[in-house]
């Protein structure tokens, strides 16, 4: 596409016009503990050193991992705001970016106190573009409505050093077959942008589908608190 990711962006502010808000993931998920890393693994005898000097979340500058170009677009484009968590933060564009963005809490990465609950109670919409349900960050928010384990997550610190907060476990691995069901059950605006398959969707019917449909497959767990607890 000419014009790249900047067109894309500029495309969809024209469509969302001056009283729609852009929002996008703006992960940074490099900033985690190195026991954890796979891809690649590094050397047991290198976490210290590496939680050591590892630059703490910036929401200015920390860039985004994982989540495209386009959403790193987002970030750096003037006016832009970020949520503060330091790993699953969302940017965002438009007139309700700082009430979107606003006390994302450091022990809730994709729940209640984060943008993804704002963006479901304003009835914000989906836009899968170029990408599959995997991707659907919107379903993480019904992981955190359905009783399952806790984890502990390492993480730099804001001022310096290194600390582990405990969070609600999270996993995108059944997303591809939830958005399947979803899509089969519940009105998915489908088309072309380009060359890229596209989905649009309301945020509130993908989190309350999702909670449902993981209730009914995932195995009760006893003596975890409920997040929202």
């Amino acid at each position: 596409m000419n014009g790249g990711a900047v067109t894309v962006v500029r495309a969809l502010l024209d469509a969302l016009g001056p009283h729609g808000t852009l929002v996008v993931p703006a992960q940074s998920s490099d900033l985690s503990d190195p026991a954890e890393w796979g891809n690649p693994p590094v050397p047991e005898e290198w976490w210290d050193r590496i939680r050591a000097t590892m630059p703490p979340y910036d929401p200015l500058i920390t860039p985004t991992l994982g989540v495209g170009v386009i959403p790193e677009t987002v970030r750096t484009w003037p006016g832009a705001l970020r949520s503060a968590h330091p790993q699953t933060s969302f940017a965002a564009l438009g007139p309700r970016a700082r009430e979107i963005t606003a006390g994302h809490a450091p022990d809730c990465r994709l729940g209640e106190r984060s943008p993804l609950a704002r963006l479901e109670e304003l009835g914000a919409r989906v836009l899968l573009l170029g990408t599959g349900y995997g991707t659907c960050t919107a379903f993480h928010l019904a992981e955190y409505r359905v009783p399952g384990p806790l984890v502990r997550v390492g993480r730099p610190a804001p001022g310096g050093g290194w600390e582990t907060a405990t969070e609600v476990s999270i996993s995108s691995e059944p997303f591809e077959e939830l958005g399947r069901d979803f899509e089969r059950e519940r009105p998915v605006l489908r088309g072309e942008v380009g060359a890229a398959d596209a989905r649009l969707f309301p945020v509130p019917d993908a989190v309350a589908y999702a909670e449902e449909w993981l209730t009914a497959r995932r195995p009760v767990t006893q003596g975890f608190p409920h997040p929202r607890d």
